[in-house]
């Protein structure tokens, strides 16, 4: 069950990011037909967009992420010893380097785990959660971030969070060149039916692209949060631990501390939301899901 479930949400994963890719060309192109009327350039731009996106945000995602969370780093032992030495023992057992250590001071339970590559990894927890959180149900969550650690999660994120952030910068591009006066190069002999519904569907694609971005990322936070209390569960061996923790987590008020656009990274919602349209805009899969999933390991 355990590593069926692993395979399972890897190849779902791998999908969630084959798509995003794929609308980050499409929407490239999309630029390239209306304003140029070459869809190649507008995708080749669209690529190069992306790849800068990925390498700011791949060497500087620690800090900034940290930043936004108000975080402050714990950097000896003595600050936080058991919090320092169950990071320390689980990413032993997890095969994986010790990440830096944060706390963020938010009387709500919850934790997220950021870096580019284990070697840079870094896992930060609330003060509420290690007042609530007894040493079982605290070694669960860890063991929880340690595999997102473990699995490249956190990179994919950060990939993630950059394609993103370079479909937002194309949309932008779109709409100011659209509202400043921009237009299409358009010549005599190619203006039809078919160009004029392929110029629709080009529009129509640039306005909607946001929101199939964000329901890309918020599908690939879903199926990592499966993938990560599963490995929990290889890693402590003890599901009920991770069970009662994330009933804690989901007991307790919204966290005030939280960045919007970090979301996804933790544990739990750190917002509570709770979504009409089932969960297809929410950015973690509910929690009574995640606790039947355990209770069958």
């Amino acid at each position: 069950m355990l590593y069926d479930q692993i395979a399972m949400n890897k190849r779902r994963t791998g999908y969630v990011m084959v798509g995003f890719s794929l609308l980050v060309l499409l929407i490239g192109a999309a630029l390239g037909y209306l304003f140029w009327n070459n869809w190649q350039s507008g995708a080749v731009i669209a690529l190069v967009v992306a790849l800068v996106y990925m390498l700011i945000m791949i060497s500087q995602s620690t800090n900034v992420v940290m930043s936004m969370n108000h975080a402050r780093e714990i950097t000896d032992v003595s600050q936080a010893p058991q919090l320092w030495h169950m990071i320390e023992d689980m990413a032993l057992v997890g095969k994986v380097p010790m990440p830096r250590v944060f706390i963020i001071d938010d009387p709500s339970p919850n934790a997220f785990a950021t870096g580019n590559s284990p070697e840079k990894s870094a896992v930060a927890v609330t003060t509420g959660i290690l007042q609530r959180l007894n040493r079982e149900e605290l070694e669960g969550v860890i063991g929880h971030e340690i595999s997102h650690v473990r699995n490249y999660d956190i990179r994919l994120q950060t990939i993630a969070l950059a394609l993103s952030a370079a479909i937002g910068m194309l949309v932008n591009f779109a709409s100011n060149w659209l509202w400043w006066g921009g237009g299409r190069r358009r010549d005599d002999d190619r203006d039809s039916a078919g160009n004029a519904f392929a110029i629709v569907i080009s529009i129509v694609l640039i306005i909607l692209a946001p929101l199939a971005a964000s329901i890309a990322q918020m599908a690939l936070s879903r199926n990592r949060e499966y993938l990560a209390d599963a490995s929990s569960v290889e890693l402590t061996r003890n599901p009920q631990g991770l069970i009662n923790a994330l009933r804690k987590i989901d007991d307790s008020e919204p966290m005030e501390a939280a960045d919007p656009n970090s979301s996804a990274l933790y544990i739990g919602d750190p917002f509570k939301n709770k979504h009409r349209l089932g969960d297809l805009f929410a950015t973690h899969p509910p929690i009574a899901d995640r606790i039947a999933r355990l209770e069958k390991m």
